[in-house]
């Protein structure tokens, strides 16, 4: 278990929200994802930020008593997500998981581009069945 890496778990070409997508468009992504948050990437897939239900519904709520104009990603993320590499552990980012609030971790490879998505439930899944094997 302890050789498991991350990159033997995540989830390979996760979706991501693009810098600039209007609130409207957030929140359909969110809701056809099986997600409760996503990353938000710039042009290059460097991740600049992480963007969750929660967020959308804080947002969402606030539009209903003001009238606001164009609500884009940028306006309601947040902009220094906890993210993992490839290479790391996944004892390590379990180890982690456990003191940190983030539920998706976005997964960067080895030039700092999104390259996938991991989360608790994987994690969890992992551990159990070794404790199996």
């Amino acid at each position: 278990m302890a050789s498991l890496l991350v990159k033997d778990l995540m989830v390979r070409h996760p979706l991501a929200i693009q810098q600039g997508t209007e609130l409207t468009s957030v929140v359909a992504t969110l809701l056809q994802s099986r997600y409760s948050g996503l990353p938000v990437v710039d042009a290059d897939r460097q991740v600049i930020g992480f963007v969750s239900e929660q967020d959308c519904l804080r947002r969402l709520l606030v539009a209903s008593y003001h009238q606001e104009g164009s609500v884009r990603v940028e306006d309601l993320m947040h902009d220094e997500p906890l993210t993992v590499h490839e290479n790391q552990s996944v004892v390590d980012i379990a180890e982690m998981m456990v003191k940190q609030k983030p539920k998706i971790y976005p997964v960067l490879d080895e030039g700092g581009r999104l390259s996938g998505l991991l989360t608790r439930r994987i994690v969890l899944r992992a551990l159990n069945d070794s404790r199996r094997a």
